[in-house]
């Protein structure tokens, strides 16, 4: 059993609280010491939602920052979206998420979406 976990938050304002219900599972993890190391790529929609100023969406990146976990965006998805300014002014860091899911799989991360 794997003691890593990545949390993969694509989710929306469509789907608001889902997406806060993963940060904050993933925030409340880590500071719980539940797992030995915890990562949280946003992807799709959930970039989309935090470039436009949602107010939940920044409480919830906030709040994975200061429990110690750095998040990661799909530079690709903002580059697509006309969004990638936006999110390096809010400090998101951005790569081509498809081969950093690979390897954090094959490093054995459990994987979570939200």
């Amino acid at each position: 059993m794997t003691d890593k976990v990545l949390v993969i938050i694509s989710s929306g304002m469509e789907g608001k609280e889902k997406a806060i219900s993963g940060m904050n599972f993933a925030a409340n993890t880590k500071k719980g010491g539940l797992f030995s190391d915890v990562k949280v790529i946003f992807f799709g929609p959930s970039e989309k939602a935090i470039a436009s100023g949602d107010k939940e969406f920044e409480a919830g990146v906030k709040n994975l920052r200061d429990a110690g976990i750095n998040v990661l965006a799909c530079s690709r998805v903002a580059e697509n979206n006309g969004i990638k300014d936006l999110l390096l002014q809010k400090s998101i860091p951005m790569e081509p998420v498809g081969p950093v899911i690979a390897n954090y799989i094959k490093q054995g991360y459990a994987v979570m979406t939200f």
